[in-house]
């Protein structure tokens, strides 16, 4: 684990914002002339400095309060990456691999949880191949089997 260099599959939408960014930035450059700094980096300040990290986690924390979230770190969004990816029936290893781990054992203990409707579905799919039934859907429900 750790930091390391992988290549991360994005959806249409985030390249086409990506893509966006990519000219803003150029003109930012254009417009610094020879003062611009080629950090290298995607998101940079206007000169084309760096973020600091923790300016970047404490923007974040301001945000969420102004939308008067509960505090959360941008790691917690590896979290609720995971699950999503896992809710939207993403295989295991993919899960994995997008966040740059050595064990997939390690990605499903550490970042993921089971969502109800996710219970549900695989209830549902459990039923239909041990009793021969076409699954019924999002109709079945999660519920408790304590007394």
């Amino acid at each position: 684990m750790g930091a390391s260099v992988r290549t991360v599959a994005l959806d249409t939408d985030t390249r086409q914002v990506l893509r966006a960014h990519r000219q803003q930035q150029r003109q930012e450059r254009f417009a610094m002339g020879e003062a611009w700094v080629d950090s290298g980096f995607v998101f940079t300040q206007p000169d084309g400095n760096r973020l600091h990290p923790q300016h970047v986690s404490d923007q974040f924390l301001w945000l969420a309060y102004l939308a008067g979230l509960p505090p959360i770190r941008l790691h917690d969004l590896r979290h609720g990456a995971a699950s999503l990816m896992l809710a939207a029936g993403v295989e295991m290893k993919v899960v994995q691999e997008t966040l740059g781990h050595t064990s997939s054992a390690f990605t499903a203990d550490t970042y993921t949880s089971v969502y109800p409707q996710v219970a549900t579905a695989a209830a549902e799919k459990t039923a239909a191949l041990l009793f021969g039934k076409e699954e019924q859907g999002e109709s079945g429900r999660v519920v408790s089997l304590r007394s």
